[in-house]
């Protein structure tokens, strides 16, 4: 078995941060069309099916270079997740709110 490098675990943090802002940011997409949508439960699971397949794909991508690449890339994941919550938080008034029609 081998271990990854510092480069390489850096380069798999950092896709997994992009995988988190996809997941997240679609989350939040995929909530907005909902509420103005005639159909909310297509938008829900289209965006669930969709979201899920995307962040599968880069992880397993990153489990092909080993355990560590993994774990890098699901520490990146949780960082964006992390940094989105802080974003937006309650309170922030320059960020869309979403509410119920």
């Amino acid at each position: 078995m081998t271990h990854p490098e510092a480069g390489t675990l850096a380069l798999h943090a950092a896709g997994g941060g992009l995988l988190g802002l996809l997941y997240f940011g679609g989350l939040w997409w995929t909530l907005r069309r909902m509420l103005d949508s005639a159909h909310p439960a297509a938008w829900l699971f289209g965006g669930l099916i969709f979201r899920l397949a995307v962040a599968m794909a880069g992880l397993y991508a990153a489990l092909q270079s080993g355990l560590g690449s993994l774990a890098a890339c699901l520490a990146g994941f949780i960082a964006a997740r992390m940094a989105l919550m802080r974003l937006a938080r309650p309170g922030r008034s320059d960020l869309p709110v979403l509410h119920a029609p």
